[in-house]
């Protein structure tokens, strides 16, 4: 039987192409933008130095913590049958279409010094989190989480659940298995998570400007340097900023897909 020749239909090249260059041309325009001849001096600004470690170092740890709370919350809508389950899978989806600056406010009601766990921690154990690095990093986790348990739950359900049964025949426990077996099948998803969470933190604006502040130094992640340097007027070094986050997203998604996302 002759095969047909593959094709790309009118109808659907047409509008892939002109998503296409709706998705690229603002790039294009920063790139265009970019006073590529004070580059380098701008770099050099400690305010840029400083944003960008902070950025990195509070998106990683961000991704950590999600790491830590999402890939056993995935595994539990994922393989544990529960009154409530598809409630519980609703209200981790809220943080994607909820507007960040709505998550920061209810990060403050919830973790500010007055808030319902907030003010607790403040009397018992002097904690304060809003206005600090850590609350950078818990407005960032909060974002991110969902991306994390929705790709480790879909890698668990699309998973063989035929080894696991033959690891408990051979008397290997739940957590034994779930460590040597479940985790090995599902770690190209865990991966992908993970890069989304972490790629979603670093461009976090909305939730951490509300709960964290825009200190220098303390808060002041890029995306938040980006709309200070905006605001002051000065479009040049916004768009130096701007060209940094793009640079650093491209360069760590790219490796981190070729390495852990291609499954075997």
């Amino acid at each position: 039987m002759r095969k047909r020749r593959g094709g790309v239909p009118l109808p659907l090249l047409l509008p892939a192409a002109v998503g296409l260059i709706f998705l690229v041309l603002p790039l294009v325009g920063l790139l265009a933008r970019t006073p590529w001849s004070s580059l380098l001096t701008r770099l050099a600004e400690p305010g840029v130095t400083q944003a960008l470690r902070l950025s990195l170092w509070t998106s990683t740890l961000a991704t950590l913590v999600c790491l830590v709370l999402g890939v056993p919350l995935a595994w539990l809508l994922a393989r544990v049958e529960f009154p409530g389950r598809r409630l519980v899978r609703a209200l981790i989806t809220v943080p994607l279409v909820l507007p960040p600056v709505v998550g920061g406010i209810a990060l403050l009601l919830a973790l500010g010094r007055r808030g319902l766990v907030g003010s607790w921690l403040d009397s018992t154990f002097g904690i304060t989190l809003p206005f600090t690095t850590a609350g950078v990093v818990i407005a960032e986790a909060f974002v991110a989480l969902p991306f994390l348990v929705i790709s480790v739950e879909g890698a668990l359900r699309g998973a063989d659940t035929r080894f696991e049964e033959a690891a408990a025949t051979l008397g290997a426990t739940r957590w034994v298995s779930f460590t040597h077996v479940t985790l090995p099948l599902v770690a190209p998803g865990i991966a992908a998570g993970a890069v989304l969470c972490w790629a979603r933190a670093l461009g976090e604006f909305g939730a951490t400007i509300t709960f964290a502040g825009n200190y220098p130094g303390i808060t002041q992640t890029m995306p938040l340097a980006v709309y200070q340097t905006m605001e002051s007027g000065d479009l040049e070094g916004a768009v130096v900023l701007s060209l940094i986050l793009l640079v650093v997203s491209v360069t760590i998604l790219a490796a981190l897909r070729d390495k852990w996302l291609t499954a075997p």
